[in-house]
C-alpha cells in the first residue's frame, strides 16, 4: 500500500494494517515517490513547521530542485496476479477483463447522467486531453513534449485553452503514479541520447523547464500542506480557519442559490469562459489551468457560493484529480487557503477571456450555440448581443441571454485605471457585495472586510497550479 496524506486515505491505511496484523500478514506501506523533492530530503522534520506560504517553501528547497533523487530502477519482474477471482454474491459480479471493467464503471453514469440538462458534446470540437492512461502512454507523452520542443516553450504557451501541446498535460499520469516528477527533466543535462538535436538538450535549465520545475514544486507543496493541516483541507474556513464569510449554500431555503449552482454546473451562466470550461470538463474530464482558476474565482468570489461545492464537483469530474492539489487550490482561489493575497485575488472572467481567448475561439468551440457570434464582447457575455441577433441564433428566451448570473461591465482598450494592462473594465458589484470580500458587517464585532477595488476586480495574476 502506498502512503497518502488525506484523512480518509489515512483511515483506510489504518484499517488495512489492522486486518493484516490480525491475520498474521505482513503490512508494507510504501513511500509515495512520484513527487519531485523526496519527503526524506525536505528540510523540515516537523510538519507543523512547514511554511504557510509557497515562496518560503520554494526558497528552502531551491538547492534540491536542481538535483532530485534518481528514479528507481525498473524491476526485472513483478509478482504474478492471483490465479482465482473470488466469487461474488448476487447481484454483484467481478469483471475479469478490461472491457467489462470499463462497462461496469460507466453503467451507473449511462443509466443516470450526473447532469440532466447538459449540452451535448459540440460538433467538430476535439478534447485537449485525448490521451490513454498507463505508464507507457505517460512516457510517450514525455518523449513527445521534449522531442517537439514543447517542454522548452512551456512558459510561453502554458496559458493556452485549445490544442494538445500548450501545456504538458502530464497531470493525470502524475496523479495516478504512472510517471514521477523526477522523470521529466533529465534531457537538460544531456543524459539521454534520444533527445540529441532537440532544442535545449544538454544546455541545462531554460525558462520552459524552469517553469515546469516551479509547478512541480507547487504540487509537492500542496501535499505537504495536507500533511500539516489535515482535516482543515476540507473545512469551509480552510487552512486559515476563516469562518467569517457567510457563504451561500443551496437548499430549500435558498432556491435561487440552488438554481445558480445548477446553471454553473451545466455551463449556462451566461459568462462565456466559465460556461465553456464547465462543458469541457463534463465531456472530457479536463479543463486548462487558466480556466480552472477563473471557474473557481467565479463561483467563490463573484457568486459567493460555498467553494467546497466547486471542489467536490472537480473531484467528481477531473481525470487528473489529485486530493491535495484540487482542494488546496480551491482554497487558494477562494481566499481561505495559503494565498498571501487571500480574498483580494479575484479573476475578472471577461478580461481573462480577452487576454487568453482573443476572438472567442475556445468559448465557441465548447458553447456551440454561440458560434454565430463574431464580436468577442458578445461571445464572452452573450446578454450583450442585440435581441435581433439573439433571435436569429435561436437564443431568444435563453437564460444565458435573459438572466445571466453575473453581469460584468467591461471596456475594451481602456488604458490604466481600474482595468489595468491591455484591457479595462470593472466587475460592478462582482467582487464586492455578492461576491467574496467587500464590506460585510458581522455581529461578532462587526468585522469589516476591505480591499482595493482595482485589485479585487481586475486581477490578471496567476498562481502556480500542478503541471497540466
Amino acid at each position: 500500500m502506498t502512503g497518502e496524506e488525506g484523512v480518509e486515505e489515512k483511515r483506510e491505511e489504518r484499517a488495512a494494517r489492522t486486518i493484516a496484523v490480525k491475520h498474521g500478514i505482513e503490512f508494507k506501506l510504501w513511500i509515495d515517490e512520484k513527487y519531485f523533492v523526496d519527503d526524506r530530503d525536505v528540510p523540515f522534520s516537523d510538519p507543523r513547521k512547514y511554511p504557510d506560504v509557497f515562496t518560503s517553501y520554494r526558497k528552502a528547497v531551491e538547492p534540491l530542485r536542481d538535483a532530485p533523487r534518481k528514479t528507481l530502477a525498473t524491476p526485472k519482474s513483478l509478482p504474478a496476479p492471483p490465479d482465482v477471482v473470488p466469487p461474488q454474491k448476487e447481484p454483484f459480479s467481478m469483471p475479469d477483463n478490461y472491457d467489462d471493467v470499463v462497462a461496469a464503471l460507466l453503467k451507473p453514469l449511462e443509466q443516470k447522467p450526473m447532469l440532466d440538462n447538459i449540452a451535448p458534446f459540440p460538433k467538430d470540437t476535439k478534447s485537449a486531453m485525448p490521451f490513454e492512461g498507463g505508464s507507457k502512454a505517460g512516457h510517450h507523452r514525455i518523449q513527445h513534449l521534449i522531442g517537439s520542443g514543447s517542454m522548452t516553450k512551456y512558459k510561453d504557451t502554458r496559458n493556452g485553452l485549445l490544442g494538445l501541446d500548450f501545456s504538458t498535460k502530464l497531470s493525470a499520469w502524475l496523479a495516478l503514479g504512472c510517471i514521477t516528477a523526477r522523470q521529466l527533466l533529465d534531457f537538460e543535462e544531456g543524459r539521454d541520447d534520444q533527445y540529441k538535436g532537440t532544442e535545449g538538450y544538454g544546455k541545462g535549465e531554460n525558462k520552459g523547464t524552469a517553469a515546469v520545475r516551479f509547478e512541480l514544486l507547487w504540487r509537492d507543496y500542496m501535499r505537504l500542506c495536507t500533511r500539516k493541516f489535515g482535516p482543515r483541507l476540507f473545512e469551509i474556513g480552510g487552512f486559515r480557519n476563516d469562518d467569517s464569510y457567510p457563504w451561500k449554500t443551496p437548499g430549500r431555503e435558498n432556491p435561487e442559490v440552488q438554481e445558480a449552482l445548477q446553471r454553473f454546473l451545466n455551463g449556462t451562466t451566461g459568462m462565456g469562459l466559465i460556461d465553456a470550461s464547465q462543458r469541457e470538463l463534463y465531456h472530457t474530464g479536463y479543463t486548462s489551468n487558466r480556466a480552472r482558476q477563473n471557474v473557481a474565482s467565479y463561483l467563490a468570489k463573484h457568486l459567493g457560493i460555498n467553494w467546497k461545492l466547486g471542489a467536490e464537483w472537480y473531484e467528481c469530474q477531473l481525470s487528473d484529480y489529485d486530493l491535495s492539489n484540487n482542494w488546496g487550490n480551491w482554497q487558494y482561489v477562494a481566499g481561505v487557503g495559503n494565498d498571501p493575497r487571500g480574498e483580494a485575488r479575484v479573476f475578472n472572467p471577461v478580461k481573462q477571456a480577452f487576454d487568453y481567448d482573443h476572438q472567442g475561439d475556445y468559448v465557441k468551440a465548447w458553447v456551440e450555440e454561440l458560434r454565430g457570434l463574431s464580436e468577442p464582447q458578445e461571445i464572452f457575455q452573450v446578454h450583450k448581443a442585440s435581441p435581433e441577433k439573439a433571435k436569429d441564433l435561436g437564443l431568444e428566451g435563453s437564460v444565458m441571454v435573459e438572466k445571466p448570473l453575473k453581469k460584468i461591465e467591461f471596456r475594451v482598450g481602456a488604458k490604466g485605471g481600474r482595468g489595468g494592462g491591455k484591457y479595462g473594465g470593472s466587475s460592478r458589484g462582482g467582487a464586492r457585495g455578492r461576491g467574496r470580500g467587500g464590506n460585510h458587517n458581522h455581529a461578532n464585532g462587526k468585522h469589516e472586510r476591505k480591499r482595493t477595488e482595482d485589485k479585487a476586480t481586475q486581477c490578471n495574476g496567476s498562481h502556480p497550479i500542478p503541471v497540466r
